[in-house]
């Protein structure tokens, strides 16, 4: 397999969460923690226009419109994959009136207007993009944000202790062989990606049942 095609692109990462997706919650195991920190970190609590990048099941989504955004904020959710779509539209109908979820193709830019958002989210979903798919998310994200906005994600980063760094050169491995066996997520580094004129809000690691994630909160340029 080349080094380019172990990246699942828009298409084969659809197919692969239009399969299993529905079972996406069962990893809350280990991201609940590194969740819970973007959240802490990310100010939903003044937000008034959130857009997420990867909207999964909807389960954070319902989480946050429920118990952190004020009541006059609205939301935004985007995936690749209509199994996930579908999921999180039934998962927010209590909250259609300022909820919409979105099928995206993964290669056109977001369907949001420039400076519109305050919030940007991508729970566990770079680790999953390419390089190239990173850089996008950031060059979008900063089309997007209003200034001063922030971006928050989380992602499965590098082992940083002895036994994690072991479950993360297990998990590369397996990733290398065939990205289909871990869903096509990795853990990556995002260093060379953030936009080097944001402010780094929040950066922090944690490590949950010996698997790293990062959070990173950048706030845009006022």
């Amino acid at each position: 397999m080349s080094r380019h095609s172990r990246y699942l692109g828009p298409a084969q990462a659809a197919s692969v969460y239009d399969r299993i997706g529905r079972w996406q919650d069962t990893q809350g195991f280990y991201e609940r923690e590194a969740v819970a920190a973007m959240v802490r970190s990310a100010r939903l609590e003044t937000a008034t226009s959130v857009v997420e990048a990867g909207c999964g099941t909807g389960a954070f989504a319902a989480s946050v419109l429920g118990h952190l955004l004020p009541a006059e904020a609205t939301y935004l959710g985007l995936d690749v994959s209509r199994t996930m779509v579908e999921l999180t539209r039934r998962r927010l109908a209590s909250f259609a009136s300022r909820a919409e979820v979105q099928l995206v193709d993964g290669h056109t830019s977001w369907p949001v207007p420039d400076h519109t958002a305050d919030r940007v989210l991508a729970a566990y979903v770079l680790d999953l993009f390419s390089p190239a798919e990173i850089d996008g998310f950031f060059t979008e994200a900063a089309r997007i944000l209003r200034p001063g906005g922030l971006v928050a994600v989380t992602s499965l980063a590098p082992g940083n202790s002895y036994p994690s760094v072991l479950v993360s050169a297990i998990w590369t491995r397996l990733w290398r062989a065939d990205p289909h066996l871990t869903g096509g997520c990795r853990p990556v580094t995002l260093d060379p990606h953030l936009p080097a004129t944001w402010r780094r809000f929040h950066d922090a690691t944690t490590v949950s049942w010996s698997i790293s994630s990062r959070t990173i909160v950048l706030q845009a340029p006022s």
